[in-house]
């Protein structure tokens, strides 16, 4: 009985390892819809997955940096991080400025992000950019750099364990407004 208990443990041990493994990768995301990926990123969050930012994470997809546990994120030497301030629509459908989101945006950004906003004149209309040397003395690069950048062929999806995922908007979600 008691092989049988230690067997199962193994198991179970083994299996724990193997979904821990498991990674979210974010490349060429836009944003959107603020609430939306505060929704997607609580979900990410929970699951305890690893997040590589290899390529453009701008706007509400910057979020994850605030949403998801600092050790569990990772930067690629393609990632490039763009801020800006939260807009609307105004009435006659051009964008306005929404301080409030963006006061509420700026809020979930870790202090040194958010150090490195201000540094660059605070979240405007302008799209300012975070990334090389300066990112990466924020967050960990990622292991196997060239391999997280590199499109993987079905017979390596095949071997590989590890799930692999794309977070990108959906086409057409351009609009940068809060819910």
């Amino acid at each position: 009985m008691k092989f049988l208990t230690g067997l199962l443990a193994a198991v179970l041990l083994v299996a724990g390892v193997g979904a821990s493994h498991a990674v979210v990768r974010i490349a060429e995301d836009r944003g959107g819809r603020i609430g939306t990926y505060v929704d997607k990123y609580q979900g990410l969050r929970s699951s305890g997955e690893t997040v590589i930012i290899d390529g453009l994470c701008a706007s509400a997809c910057t979020i994850v940096l605030g949403a998801v546990a600092h050790d569990k994120i990772c930067v690629t030497s393609q990632a490039s991080l763009g801020f800006h301030a939260a807009w609307d629509f105004g009435a006659n459908g051009r964008t306005i400025t929404n301080p409030e989101a963006t006061q509420m945006l700026y809020s979930m950004y870790p202090s040194p992000v958010r150090r490195w906003i201000a540094q660059h004149g605070g979240l405007k209309p302008q799209m300012i950019f975070l990334r090389g040397k300066q990112l990466t003395s924020m967050y960990r690069p990622c292991y196997l750099d060239a391999q997280a950048s590199a499109p993987r062929s079905s017979s390596r999806r095949d071997r590989d364990s590890r799930q692999h995922e794309v977070i990108a908007p959906a086409s057409g979600v351009l609009a940068r407004q809060p819910d």
